[in-house]
């Protein structure tokens, strides 16, 4: 009995904190439990992971505090790993797309000009053209270009242009769209055609066909119709006259004119003759025989009855 009672006072002695541990307080709380956590982990076995979460923690808490001071290649490389960016990859999608920049910068330059390299490090874009005259374009549309190679590459990767010499131009072969996956085939569903149908339905459509098919008009419309015909036709005959019918023996209208004109002419001509034989035969003294069937014409020796009364 006495045994058991010494124990137990040991072991309160031991549980109860001296005077010394009551005294530790601040830093030195922190170092027992520092090593207790150490000695925990030790015997884990989960030391070494454990100082890896720490160091990551402790770096991407450097990344996301921008407050420290670090160099611009510094920063620009974390920032490529961040977000996974290769600047090659970038360089090989600018020459990859080159004839769409082109394109968007002005028609045909595609194909006269080819991108020969691009450095990713100094944003250096090489250019060939195919003759002085794209080779002044390009000099002229320089910043155009630049903007329109950004803007396609999605990256502010290219800041200058270089215009090399000129030589032959390659024109890329076209880009060929990657294959889409073939639909998923539904059920195939029977296409009924009309040689497919019953053998009465082609008998009925047979007699259908054969009935002729007239155009039935309406009575009024009918009328309507039969009157402007005959106002058309009325109208027609006033403004283009049937020419008069004439016999075969009887002469046209043109020739009977012309064949009065001629025997008009012909009288005067032979009144003329008469009176030109008359007045050189009263200069000469001798008779003037008129012929019967002549005209006689007015006597220029004998006053009219008129002018002498």
């Amino acid at each position: 009995m006495t045994e058991t009672i010494t124990h137990s006072q040991q072991d309160r002695d031991q549980k109860q904190p001296g005077p010394a541990s009551r005294e530790l307080s601040g830093v030195d709380l922190a170092r027992v439990a520092l090593h207790q956590a150490r000695e925990a982990a030790k015997a884990r076995g989960a030391s070494g992971s454990t100082r890896k979460a720490k160091q990551a923690s402790r770096t991407a808490g450097m990344r996301r505090d921008g407050r420290e001071v670090a160099g611009f290649g510094t920063v620009l490389h974390g920032l490529l790993a961040d977000r996974a960016w290769d600047i090659p990859a970038a360089g090989g999608g600018v020459l990859d797309r080159w004839p769409d920049i082109a394109d968007a910068v002005t028609a045909n330059l595609s194909a006269h000009v080819t991108a020969a390299a691009f450095n990713a490090e100094s944003g250096q874009l090489d250019l060939r053209p195919d003759s002085p005259a794209y080779a002044t374009q390009l000099r002229l549309l320089n910043a155009r270009i630049i903007a329109a190679a950004n803007d396609r590459a999605g990256t502010q990767a290219v800041r200058t242009i270089r215009v090399l010499a000129i030589g032959k131009t390659m024109v890329p072969e076209p880009r060929t769209p990657a294959p889409t996956p073939a639909a998923a085939a539904g059920p195939e569903v029977s296409v009924r055609t009309r040689d497919m149908a019953p053998e009465g339905f082609h008998r009925a459509l047979a007699a259908h066909q054969a009935v002729p098919r007239r155009r039935e008009m309406a009575l009024d419309t009918a009328q309507a119709a039969a009157r402007q015909v005959s106002v058309l036709r009325e109208l027609s005959q006033w403004a283009f006259p049937d020419p008069e019918e004439v016999a075969d023996e009887q002469p046209t209208p043109i020739d009977s004119a012309v064949l009065q004109r001629r025997r008009e002419c012909a009288a005067t001509e032979t009144a003329a003759l008469h009176r030109a034989r008359a007045e050189r035969a009263q200069r000469s003294g001798a008779a003037i025989l008129r012929p019967q069937g002549a005209r006689r014409g007015p006597d220029p020796a004998r006053p009219e009855s008129g002018r002498a009364g």
